[in-house]
């Protein structure tokens, strides 16, 4: 574009060269980080963009859309999905603004139609037919405007056939006001059997009013309450810093946002400065705080080639990363996401109240209509008025917004005090079937043993040495992210053994890997592999015995279709882990170890950890075998394990439960991700989903008991005794105070101790 130089426009001098611009907004924006527009590089900035917001019912998940609107279902407002909003919620801000507007006229409303029964002469001063007017006045604008969205989403309840409270809602406040309007309009239409004590018809606007007011106050205070909930979220997205100090390619060095960040970017990271995107370390060293990913409480030593996370803390010496992944692609936002799609989902059990909710607003309407016809022919005079009263406060009392919240709630809360807790939950359902499971189905290597496996014993075979072994072990190793070929690798650099060139890598699920050294097949694995390819393992059949005897795995060594020697690999059991075991056994349920181990190293490891039922040698389908006999027999199964061989079983279980060290496939398999990969974590998730059920049902009897025992008292069913009906008033007050009572008793969960 082209800026006249004469038009007063801004301008901006960097380098020695003088930039004009069109606007302000655009000079400042550039003044910010004028490399990164120089570079050209902001060209490929839409490439990272985040993709379009859009928007879902936090009690209907499966309703999702491009753009903030209403749920067809319920009336409730959209939420964003994934992290949340900036800045407050604008349906809060909307409906604080109503009801502060709706109380203000509501009060003059109220004082009208209260002051004879507060000894006010006010009435009588003014005259029934100038103080209706006035009512009427002071109410128009509260029922016309402030309630607008009430009766918005009660009118879309009707055309998408989904009665649900705002059903009630608009035709009990729009009852109220249309027979008062009427009423003080056109006197003269109605029978003098509708006429009071004076003569005047009653008229209801301050019932109107006022529950307007409360609907508007008990939905201010969900709204607020469902704010608390994204707490977790909040304070998980706050972990990404807002700039980084970029290196750029003259070797000068900015602070800029984050947002001009991308793949490739150099950035200095200081010490005590939070990393702000996913990438690799290429310059320094540094102790890592990686709580928030982990749980670990203790620092991790990085240096050069080592990736870190975005949000993660750089403690101790300075770094300098190569981005790698920005934005909505690193590991912070993908745990974002997952939290979020899981406060979202739906609980089997609220099934429950779904199926209620079907068939209680027709119910209401019927009870309301019944009360309403049983009042007019058989109620004292003005028969008209007790109907009407009873009617309304029916519909008013009876909204399901307490039973509609009773299961989201509580899994918005349980989901968010998880992820505080290193505990990832992608769906309600696994929370309610973590409770009901009665077999616990584990792995060995990285779920109950530390997953850091090292080099024991080395055992060339004739012809062999140890260092060349160890060379081609290690060689073949480099293509593999199993812990075992850490280990290996690990081994040989202590040994300063350089690794040989394997080409044509290829891991065996649960047996081992294969590949090519200069024209040769080499193998290593278990005994399975080596039998399933005619390698004769006699020769050192006594040594790999011995070692398993000690809990050790062995690894045997194939090149050329003979024996190069074993490898036995140690690895230690996990602290907490006995312990926790025993816990879980206390809950009720058993534990079967399921390892693709020798025989020898899983009844070891199970022995110290006091396992009775151990399976070993298994592959993928192995496990996955067990998990769907023991489903076949009515079993409820959890699955933990951290390998690619779990992620079948962890797939097919009722809940699968991912050790958060294990690699990418395992994660998207789970129900459950433990982020620190901590076996004590598996005793708090059981204890989460214990509370978390507990509280769900809690919430939904506190529903399901204050219907059934409002909507008898507000049809009169206690008139007879007490000699009067229920105010509309005091159901709506009841009636937010149920929904007010429920997410109380949800947010407890919040404080839950794991």
């Amino acid at each position: 574009m082209s800026v006249d130089l004469n038009a007063g426009k801004p301008s901006y001098e960097f380098d020695g060269e003088i930039y004009h611009f069109c606007c302000a907004g655009c000079r400042d924006k550039f003044a910010i980080d004028p490399e990164f527009y120089l570079s050209g590089r902001s060209k490929e900035k839409a490439k990272y963009a985040p993709k379009a917001a859009q928007y879902t019912c936090p009690m209907h998940p499966e309703i999702i859309e491009d753009e903030f609107t209403d749920c067809p279902l319920c009336g409730m407002a959209l939420e964003p999905m994934g992290a949340p909003q900036e800045g407050p919620n604008p349906e809060l801000i909307d409906f604080t603004k109503r009801f502060k507007i709706a109380s203000f006229l509501a009060v003059p409303v109220l004082i009208l139609a209260m002051s004879p029964m507060l000894g006010l002469p006010l009435r009588d001063y003014l005259g029934p037919v100038l103080s209706n007017g006035l009512e009427l006045l002071f109410t128009l604008p509260i029922v016309v405007w402030a309630a607008a969205p009430f009766f918005v989403r009660g009118w879309s309840s009707v055309q998408n056939k989904s009665p649900n409270m705002w059903t009630l809602i608009a035709i009990g406040v729009g009852a109220a006001f249309l027979y008062s309007t009427i009423a003080t309009l056109f006197p003269d239409i109605f029978p003098e059997q509708f006429k009071g004590p004076d003569a005047s018809l009653p008229v209801y606007f301050e019932s109107a009013a006022i529950i307007i007011v409360l609907v508007f106050l008990g939905q201010i205070l969900e709204l607020r309450a469902r704010e608390k909930t994204g707490d977790a979220l909040k304070a998980l997205v706050d972990l990404a810093p807002k700039t980084a100090l970029r290196i750029n390619s003259s070797g000068t060095e900015r602070e800029v946002p984050i947002e001009n960040i991308l793949p490739g970017d150099k950035l200095r990271i200081r010490p005590g400065e939070r990393i702000a995107v996913d990438g690799i370390i290429i310059e320094g060293q540094s102790a890592i705080d990686e709580s928030m990913l982990t749980g670990e409480p203790l620092p991790v030593e990085k240096t050069v080639g080592a990736s870190v996370s975005g949000g993660t803390l750089n403690t101790s010496g300075g770094l300098v990363i190569e981005t790698q992944k920005t934005g909505a692609d690193t590991a912070l936002a993908a745990i974002i996401d997952l939290v979020s799609s899981a406060q979202r989902s739906r609980a089997p059990i609220q099934n429950l109240a779904d199926k209620v909710a079907a068939f209680f607003v027709p119910a209401v309407v019927t009870i309301a209509f019944a009360s309403f016809v049983t009042w007019f022919f058989i109620g004292p005079e003005p028969a008209f008025a007790f109907a009407l009263l009873s009617a309304v406060s029916v519909l008013i009392i009876a909204c399901p917004c307490a039973l509609g919240l009773a299961t989201p709630m509580s899994i918005m809360a349980a989901t968010g005090r998880g992820a505080l807790k290193g505990i990832l939950i992608k769906n309600a359902e696994a929370l309610e079937a973590l409770d009901k499971a009665t077999v616990l189905v584990i792995d060995k290597t990285g779920t109950v043993t530390e997953g850091r496996p090292s080099v024991s014993k080395i055992f060339p075979a004739p012809s062999w040495k140890r260092d060349k072994l160890l060379a081609l072990a290690a060689g073949l190793e480099k293509g593999s992210e199993h812990p075992i070929a850490s280990a290996i690798l690990a081994a040989a650099e202590s040994s300063g053994t350089i690794p040989l060139y394997i080409s044509e890598f290829q891991a065996i699920g649960g047996k081992g890997a294969k590949g090519l050294c200069t024209g040769e097949t080499v193998l290593i694995g278990n005994a399975s592999l080596m039998t399933e390819n005619g390698i004769a393992i006699s020769g050192l059949e006594a040594q790999a015995k011995e070692r398993e005897t000690l809990g050790e795995t062995v690894l045997y060594l194939a090149h050329a279709d003979n024996l190069a020697g074993l490898i036995t690999i140690s690895d230690r059991v996990k602290a907490q882990a006995a312990k926790t075991i025993h816990h879980l056994k206390d809950r009720g349920l058993e534990i079967i170890m399921a390892t693709g181990d020798s025989e020898g190293a899983a009844t070891h490891v199970a022995g110290q950890l006091g396992i009775q039922d151990v399976r070993w040698g298994l592959l993928p389908e192995d496990k996955l075998a067990i998990v769907n006999d023991l489903q076949a027999r009515g079993t409820v199964v959890a699955m933990a394990g951290d390998g690619i061989n779990d992620a079948p079983a962890l797939a097919k279980a009722d809940v699968g439960i991912a050790m958060g060290n294990g690699v990418d496939v395992t994660l998207e398999s789970a129900d459950m991700t433990l982020l620190n990969g901590d076996i004590t974590a598996i005793e708090r998730a059981r204890k989460l989903s214990s509370a978390t059920v507990t509280n769900i049902k809690q919430n939904l009897w506190l529903a399901f008991g204050y219907n059934s025992l409002c909507v008898p008292i507000a049809a009169g069913i206690l008139y007879p005794v007490t000699g009067t009906l229920l105010s509309p008033m005091i159901a709506a007050a009841a009636m937010s105070l149920s929904s007010v009572s429920v997410i109380t008793n949800a947010l407890r969960l919040r404080n839950t101790k794991l």
